[in-house]
């Protein structure tokens, strides 16, 4: 290693390790690789923003961020609960049924988990509390199915790793419905299986009116993903289009059909969207610095040539970035996993003939494990800070939905067409 790339490494291990921002620990890293290796700062700022001024991809992450906002508003996230009730209502465990069948449904519209726990988690560990359930299995439940948000489409992670590798948003979103769906099966399965064993309780069974009456209710809401991907799969609208589309019909059905908001609501959710978008973007910013020096310095190169030394397997190689990926997602926040570590695995499996919407898939699903692994985990703190639930009693409930979580991972890894069915059927790949 150059000394200049040691500099780099030293300066963001002692940032992180002082709990500042990772996003600063890499524009530090950055501006200390380029004034020891005498670049010109200036040139590489000009080409960082020509490559991200014209990517018209990314566009769609705040207007996603900002729908997701939205549709988190109370009276929506309430209308989704009383339908997935709806569907689970006389089941033993039902109301674990529905935290799970809520978060398939709430993925559609926000793409975020951070959304669905800190919005809609909120009134389901509520709900089972209530009810009886343990605290710690309550909030266990829910951060394990809102990790399914960011699989089923749309989903603002897919949207960056289309940004970085270059592949089809729409093929994307395709390929991850069927992920979300076994996700969503074996969580539901899960649930079943340990309502019998602790003996929750049953919920009593919606008369068939009031359902049909949850669901004209919660209907506007239901039609988000609907008009969403019936336009980009129509070709009437692109993906940053949709975003555009979807961010309007949010405010339409916040405001016009739940009255859940006025003028005042909505600037005030502007003002938030522009926040996290600027959380976003200094991240994606950061990781493009970051990215230069990988590319200067030909790391990808060399890790690339050395993954291959070990083996020319995809399924090992596939297996290796599993591990990794898990381990770091123990440790690391998701996005500079995805901003930082992703782009460099891209080039080898690439090299080694691995569909770049698969391995998209993979590495996705395994960050939003991630999200729900012990230590740092942060939709454990999220559940646990919203419900009063020690951290502790979380991290014991949550090591069975991780496996089953784990063992869907390892179906989409080792089964590709899982993923690539839909866009194949659809002529997207």
């Amino acid at each position: 290693m150059s000394p200049a790339l040691i500099a780099a490494l030293v300066t963001f291990i002692a940032i992180f390790l002082l709990r500042m921002p990772v996003s600063l620990g890499m524009i530090a890293a950055g501006v200390f690789y380029f004034l020891i290796s005498g670049t010109d700062i200036g040139s590489v700022a000009n080409h960082i923003m020509n490559t991200y001024y014209s990517n018209y991809v990314i566009i769609a992450v705040p207007l996603f961020i900002f729908t997701a906002n939205v549709m988190n508003s109370g009276k929506v996230t309430e209308m989704v609960f009383k339908f997935a009730s709806g569907l689970s209502g006389g089941k033993r465990g039902a109301l674990g049924q529905v935290n799970v069948i809520a978060s398939l449904i709430f993925s559609g519209m926000t793409g975020s988990a951070i959304a669905d726990a800190s919005g809609l988690g909120k009134m389901e560990i509520d709900a089972m509390k209530k009810a009886g359930y343990d605290d710690g299995f309550s909030c266990a439940i829910t951060s394990a199915s809102a990790t399914i948000g960011p699989i089923f489409p749309p989903s603002i992670p897919l949207v960056i790793y289309a940004m970085l590798s270059g592949t089809s948003v729409g093929a994307l979103f395709l390929g991850g419905m069927i992920p979300a769906i076994l996700v969503t099966i074996g969580l539901l399965i899960y649930v079943s299986v340990i309502s019998k064993i602790r003996d929750y309780p049953r919920e009593p069974k919606i008369p068939r009116m009031e359902f049909l009456r949850f669901v004209f209710q919660a209907l506007p809401a239901l039609l988000t993903p609907v008009i969403l991907l019936t336009g980009i799969y129509t070709g009437i609208m692109t993906p940053t289009e949709a975003g555009a589309v979807a961010g309007v019909y949010a405010i339409l059905v916040a405001v016009l059909a739940y009255k859940a908001m006025d003028l005042k609501g909505v600037l005030r959710l502007v003002k938030e969207t522009v926040k996290d978008t600027g959380s976003v973007s200094l991240m994606v910013g950061a990781a493009a610095v970051i990215s230069y020096i990988v590319a200067r310095e030909q790391i990808a190169t060399d890790l690339g040539n050395f993954v291959l030394g070990l083996t020319t397997s995809k399924y090992a190689f596939l297996l290796i970035v599993n591990i990794i990926i898990l381990i770091l997602g123990m440790f690391i926040d998701t996005s500079t996993i995805q901003l930082v570590f992703v782009p460099i695995m891209i080039p080898v499996a690439k090299a080694l003939g691995i569909d770049l919407i698969h391995f998209g898939l993979v590495v996705t699903l395994n960050m939003m494990i991630g999200l729900s692994t012990p230590p740092f985990g942060m939709l454990l703190f999220i559940t646990s800070g919203i419900s009063d639930t020690p951290l502790k009693k979380v991290m014991k409930e949550i090591m069975w939905p991780i496996t089953a979580m784990i063992a869907i991972l390892l179906i989409i890894t080792f089964f590709p067409d899982v993923v690539l069915f839909l866009p194949r059927m659809v002529g997207m790949i």
